[in-house]
Order: structure tokens, then C-alpha cells, then sequence
């Protein structure tokens, strides 16, 4: 089979290789006892009351550093596990077509960093425990519409075409004056900002929703994107 005649949903390697990952964690947790899953949250989870001067958590200071990346790789419930893989999936199939393992891996734990700081900026001390790759696939997310929606690209040329994949990106603003593109990100932070909205409105009431590691994976991956991609010609 020719590769522009594959299926729309024929997943890449890199893609499957992240979501592998994700199953075989929330898999692991499966054959622990209450206490020991417990302990292993507050080990590799990120709470932002972690850095505090009399604070005392699992790991020590070295869990600092690296709870910035390892939450993404917990997950509440299968359903939260499944949600994550699904937009993991939609959105990183084209940007695994263009960076390939390591540099959609690098934009995910970045994405995961940058979720991790903001919402610790927002919440310095909050002693809940953040996990979920949320914001890892925020990152993808808006790393993908970098290039997804520039002419030749994938939402113009067709997501079947191996070349719409390699098309010269576009720069930040002309990406910004693009009105589909300013669209999709309006609609994405009104959607995120509703949950914090939606907090403020319920004070003292849990919220679930880590919107703001979202919207930091999200700026993460925005920003971070021409700094991985590799300079290329437009295809006509």
C-alpha cells in the first residue's frame, strides 16, 4: 500500500510509542495495594506545596525536578487515561508525520514542564497532586496548528498527502492573523478559562480540571515549535 493511499487514522510509530507508555503506567499502578499506589503518587506526582521551605514529600528535592515531568505520566481513571490518548492520537499523528520520535517527545516533557510552572505560579500552595498528560498534549496541540492549517498543509491539502506534512510553517504572527487558526485557540482558552471561571464561581468546591497546566502546555508547545522545526521549502 502506497503511503499516500494509507488510512486516515494509520497511527505513527512515535505516537503509539507515547501512548504505550501512558497504558503501561496506569497498567503498573493496576497490581499495587492502596498504600503503595498512594505512595507512588505523592512520589512522581507535581505539587506545587512541594517547594515549600518546611515541606516534606516523598522524593525529597530531587522530586522537584523530575515530578515536573512524571506527572504527566499518571492518570486518575481510565477514562481521564483514555481522553488523553484520544487528543494525544488526533493531534500527534500529524506532528509525529513531521518531528518523528524525539522531537515530539521533546515538545510533549516540555509541554508537561511548562503545564508544571504555570500552574505552580498559579498555585504555589497548593498541596493537591497534579497528574495527567494534559498538558504534554496541549503542547502537541498547539505545536500541530503551527503548520496544520498553513497552505499545503494538512487541512488544506489533505491529511492523506506525505508532502502537507513538510510544509514550510508559517511565522507566529501570520500564523496568529490566520482566522481559522485564531479561531481554534479563541474557542480552546474560552473552553479552559470556563473551568477556572467555573472555580471561582464554586469557591471551596474541588476543582478537577487542571486548567491552567493546560493553558501552559498549550503556550509551551506554541512557542517552543519553530525552535524544533527544521527550516523547509514550501511544496507547491
Amino acid at each position: 500500500m502506497r503511503s499516500d493511499d494509507a488510512p486516515l487514522f494509520n497511527v505513527p510509530a512515535p505516537v503509539v510509542l507515547i501512548a504505550l507508555a501512558l497504558l503501561l503506567v496506569h497498567a503498573f499502578r493496576g497490581f499495587l495495594t492502596q498504600p503503595e499506589d498512594l505512595e507512588l503518587l505523592y512520589r512522581f506526582a507535581f505539587i506545587p506545596a512541594r517547594y515549600g521551605p518546611d515541606a516534606y514529600f516523598p522524593g525529597g528535592a530531587s522530586a522537584q525536578v523530575w515530578t515536573m515531568v512524571t506527572y504527566a505520566f499518571l492518570h486518575g481513571n481510565a477514562t481521564h487515561l483514555v481522553v488523553n490518548i484520544v487528543w494525544l492520537v488526533c493531534f500527534g499523528t500529524a506532528l509525529a508525520r513531521r518531528f518523528g520520535i524525539l522531537r515530539l517527545a521533546a515538545v510533549f516533557l516540555l509541554g508537561s514542564i511548562g503545564g508544571a510552572a504555570v500552574h505552580y505560579v498559579a498555585m504555589p500552595k497548593d498541596a493537591a497532586l497534579l497528574i495527567g498528560a494534559s498538558a504534554g498534549v496541549s503542547a502537541i496541540m498547539a505545536a500541530t496548528i503551527r503548520f496544520a492549517f498553513a497552505p499545503n498543509g494538512p487541512l488544506a491539502a489533505g491529511w492523506k498527502q506525505p508532502e502537507a506534512y513538510h510544509v514550510k510553517a508559517p511565522g507566529m504572527m501570520e500564523v496568529l492573523a490566520n482566522r481559522r487558526v485564531f479561531a481554534f485557540i479563541l474557542i480552546w482558552f474560552v473552553v479552559n478559562l470556563a473551568f477556572g471561571l467555573q472555580e471561582l464561581l464554586m469557591a471551596g468546591a474541588s476543582n478537577l480540571i487542571a486548567w491552567q497546566s493546560h493553558i501552559g502546555g498549550f503556550l509551551a508547545g506554541f512557542l517552543i515549535f519553530p525552535m524544533l522545526d527544521r527550516k523547509r521549502e514550501s511544496v507547491a
